[in-house]
């Protein structure tokens, strides 16, 4: 369930700015989407300037851009866990995440949207089915920031959650849903016949709540839900959004 939005011009903006925030030495965290995608080619431009970075990729389509953009790349647990193959030596810290960029697809703007310890509001993502492996790889990082066109900023949530699932589990999540006041509607693959499936084997419920009024209670509700691997709101993770528009980037938070 792919979002629809703002001109590819106004994408490139924000993902180009997002990028130049990018440091020398930094490990960055590559996320999903049209957007993060003008990202990662930036990226690749300055790498083959000299910049010399690290990324994580947070699905199979954007480890293959950063690969095809000359871009050395990290896992996860390469990135985070001291002890694990690609850190130096053991004992020697792991070199962690410093920056992750990655789009959305809404996020929530105006007084009252602020989270607890972050400078933006609350985020849906999850429309390229990647929302647990960004999530993963933006709660590591030290700085999340995020990339959007101007289509994706609302008073309130009020896009359909995704919810990734066991495929065993989808029938029990999808009641659970209903009685969280949510209508879950199996995602379908595009080209091909029968769901979508995420890298990580599983599928996606994308959950229609309405206005969401308590992004946090909903999320505690989803995510203590059995069956459930994952679901899009991210709440207080998000330090700043750079806004693409027609004349230039907004940037929020920072």
């Amino acid at each position: 369930m792919k979002t629809s939005g703002g001109s590819d011009a106004v994408k490139r903006r924000a993902g180009e700015s997002a990028a130049d925030v990018v440091g020398d030495g930094d490990v960055i965290g590559l996320g999903t989407g049209s957007t993060a995608a003008h990202a990662i080619r930036r990226i690749g431009e300055r790498v083959d300037a000299g910049l010399d970075v690290r990324g994580v990729p947070t699905s199979f389509a954007s480890r293959e851009l950063a690969i095809e953009r000359g871009i050395p790349l990290l896992d996860l647990d390469e990135a985070v866990a001291p002890d694990a193959p690609g850190v130096d030596a053991p004992g020697i810290d792991a070199p962690g995440i410093d920056v992750a960029i990655d789009g959305a697809d809404q996020v929530a703007v105006g007084e009252g949207n602020g989270a607890a310890g972050s400078g933006v509001g609350p985020l849906i993502k999850g429309g390229g089915a990647a929302h647990a492996r960004e999530k993963l790889v933006d709660a590591a990082a030290d700085r999340f920031v995020v990339v959007v066109d101007p289509s994706k900023e609302s008073p309130t949530l009020d896009r359909p959650v995704p919810v990734e699932v066991l495929p065993a589990g989808r029938t029990a999540v999808a009641e659970a849903v209903r009685a969280a006041g949510g209508e879950p509607t199996l995602r379908r693959a595009e080209r091909k016949d029968g769901p979508v499936v995420t890298d990580n084997g599983n599928l996606v419920l994308d959950c229609a709540f309405g206005e969401i009024a308590d992004p946090g209670a909903l999320a505690t509700t989803l995510a203590t839900t059995p069956g459930v691997v994952e679901h899009g709101i991210f709440v207080g993770l998000a330090d700043e959004v750079h806004v693409g528009t027609e004349t230039g980037v907004r940037v929020t938070g920072r």
